[in-house]
């Protein structure tokens, strides 16, 4: 079994982040995103940290701004709008979730999909089921970065692989699936979710197995094949009394007993979450570069 590090496989891409940017620099264009936070959730304030933590790294500016609980969503929208039509931001990122009375989807909606770095608005979702150049939701592409580097280092193919995704969303599990099965992977999908009957009969089946259901430990040693790939996008807080922090934070896949019958296995923290942030800081340095 070998263990996915996705740091450092983030860091490849960074470098070249990193030299991307300071070409554009040298053309007077400094890359920058805005990034929207509503509201004080301690897990999407530390999301944001990160980002921006990230950004600053690789040489691209940030907008950091805040909003309390409480903004209406015109608030939000007439913001959207100024950033938009402002030349000085090349993305925009509005953090998620937000407060219960404010529309997500119209939100995402209203950025212009040459600012959409997060790859979430529907014209960015459509460009990619038709194969066509745009921005890719960072998750996913991340976790095609990652399945082609090991298929690119060992002998591993991805072409008609059987990747069994568990979850659904429209973040990770649903264009995940897509991106997937494009020519340029060539993998045959399954996505399971909630309705999935027998859902260890669709999981031993895999090659590839994705768990992003956002539940902890919801995949067990028993329920992976030997030798397959598994990619582990949970990101779950588990109450620890006695942690330090009083929580650990642990994947959708139990590690110990899966780890015994995986090739290769990401960790949480350390796999899929670097790459999801290395592919944002590219995608707002591909949008620079598209504004120039």
């Amino acid at each position: 079994m070998t263990i996915i590090d996705g740091k450092t496989m983030a860091q490849k891409v960074r470098e070249d982040t990193q030299q991307r940017t300071a070409a554009l620099k040298k053309k007077g264009v400094t890359p920058c995103l805005a990034v929207v936070l509503v509201g004080e959730d301690p897990s999407s304030l530390s999301y944001v940290t990160g980002k921006e933590k990230a950004l600053a790294e690789v040489g691209i500016d940030s907008r950091d701004i805040r909003l309390t609980a409480n903004t209406t969503e015109e608030v939000i929208l007439s913001l959207i709008a100024r950033l938009n039509a402002d030349k000085g931001v090349h993305g925009i990122l509005v953090q998620l979730p937000l407060p219960r009375h404010i529309r997500e989807s119209v939100v995402i909606d209203a950025i212009a999909p040459k600012k959409d770095v997060d790859g979430f608005h529907p014209i960015s979702v459509g460009n990619m089921v038709l194969g066509k150049k745009g921005f890719l939701p960072c998750t996913p592409n991340g976790i095609v970065y990652m399945l082609k580097e090991i298929e690119r280092k060992l002998a591993f193919s991805l072409s008609g692989a059987h990747a069994v995704i568990v979850g659904r969303s429209n973040i990770v599990g649903r264009p995940l699936g897509i991106l997937l099965s494009q020519k340029s992977v060539n993998a045959t999908i399954t996505i399971c979710h909630t309705g999935t009957r027998n859902l260890s009969e669709m999981t031993l089946q895999a090659d590839i197995l994705i768990a992003a259901a956002g539940k902890p430990a919801l995949i067990t040693g028993d329920m992976v094949k030997n030798g397959a790939v598994v990619i582990d996008v949970g990101v779950n807080r588990v109450s620890v009394p006695t942690a330090k922090k009083g929580y650990r934070l642990c994947g959708d896949v139990d590690f110990d007993s899966t780890a015994k019958k995986a090739s290769f296995i990401t960790p949480v923290p350390g796999g899929v979450g670097p790459m999801t942030i290395a592919m944002l800081l590219r995608n707002v340095v591909d949008a620079a570069e598209m504004g120039t």
